[in-house]
């Protein structure tokens, strides 16, 4: 197949989760006899941090505006197979509308932020990467959050046919490392700094850290405030690239996995960090939301956290039975959560959706 994406980021894994998703993806979609044409906005926040620069076994597409890469665009959507417009892409509105006009493949839309789409959705307010017929005129919607928000995307959004695409990792890339002596830590989290995200860091990474004064605890990513809560034990390093996630994830006797509240509130939401750290046979502690049992086992393969306490029960637990926690937290990776299992996945919804009931629904319209 050829498929064309309008997405956010794949050339830069600065401050956004999509760019690590999509080289995993774009990487198993090739390794099958794929090829991926991907159009990035060239914005400088990414230009500025950028660690990729050729998509293999594919085409990566830098455009400043969109007036000046639509000729192109036009032309490589004719011919693809199927054609995806991903969420906070820029240009997302005016790739909707040339995919409804000029492609003869299935028009896809992936939301790889579904419950944050919803969120602002419910609140009455819009998204900029959805326009007001909602998802009417794609014949298929891939999903980052199953559950709740399938349904939701067909009732409020009008999406046709909706499937889940969850997150997953390229175990080529995430696997066991050596371990760092600069990314040693009892706790680490790796995530950009988020608000909505810093209460339950507060309850599961912050107060532990204060209450076992000598242990260490790292946190790594971008976007830090300068008034933000650290403590003498809890060590910063600013944003990683994805080549380093491996080492960060092997050197930490345990990792934090925290989910966005409205993600947690849709529930059978696993982020892309959350598959890298088991991948790497990182035991995890995470918080808790509806689905997760189906993802990782709890207490097995992973460990849930309600609260400080029972933060610190899970740092106090022996080495053994953490790496045992690891083993079977990579174990199950390796079986469910691959970019190889995603990209099969892909092709399938491609494959099982007859192209054009969108523009056919748009016409009724």
């Amino acid at each position: 197949m050829k498929i064309v994406v309008f997405g956010l980021t794949i050339s830069s894994s600065w401050g956004n989760g999509h760019a690590t998703l999509w080289r995993g993806l774009c990487r198993a979609l090739a390794q099958a006899g794929h090829r991926v044409v991907f159009f990035e906005r060239d914005v400088p926040y990414y230009a500025g941090a950028r660690d990729l620069t050729q998509l293999p076994g594919g085409t990566l597409v830098l455009y400043g505006e969109w007036d000046d890469v639509r000729g192109r665009a036009r032309a490589e959507v004719r011919d693809a197979d199927a054609v995806i417009v991903t969420s906070y892409c820029p240009d997302a509105r005016a790739a909707t509308t040339l995919a409804c006009a000029e492609a003869r493949g299935v028009r896809t839309f992936y939301d790889l932020d579904s419950a944050v789409t919803l969120a602002r959705v419910t609140e009455g307010g819009s998204v900029p990467y959805i326009g007001p017929r909602g998802l009417a005129d794609f014949d298929l919607v891939l999903s980052f959050t199953g559950g709740a928000a399938l349904t939701e995307m067909r009732t409020r959004l009008k999406a046709r046919r909706v499937v889940p695409l969850y997150g997953h990792v390229d175990p080529d890339m995430h696997r066991p490392a050596a371990p760092q002596t600069h990314y040693d830590a009892s706790l680490s989290y790796l995530g950009t700094y988020s608000a909505d995200r810093q209460d339950l860091l507060n309850t599961l990474l912050i107060k532990p850290a204060r209450a076992r004064p000598a242990m260490r605890f790292l946190i790594g990513g971008a976007q830090y405030p300068s008034d933000f809560p650290w403590s003498a034990n809890i060590y910063f390093v600013r944003h990683l690239p994805p080549d380093e996630h491996p080492a960060f994830f092997s050197s930490s006797r345990l990792t934090l996995n925290i989910t966005r509240p409205a993600m947690a509130a849709m529930g059978w939401c696993p982020s892309g960090r959350l598959f890298e750290a088991a991948a790497c046979g990182t035991p995890i502690l995470s918080d808790n939301w509806p689905g997760l049992g189906e993802f990782f086992a709890p207490g097995e393969e992973i460990l849930i956290a309600d609260g400080t306490p029972a933060a610190l029960v899970a740092l106090d637990l022996d080495d053994r039975q953490l790496v045992r926690i690891g083993r079977a937290g990579r174990e199950r990776v390796l079986s469910e959560h691959t970019s190889q299992k995603r990209a099969a996945e892909l092709i399938d919804a491609i494959q099982a959706t007859p192209p054009g009931i969108g523009a056919l629904d748009m016409m009724e319209a």
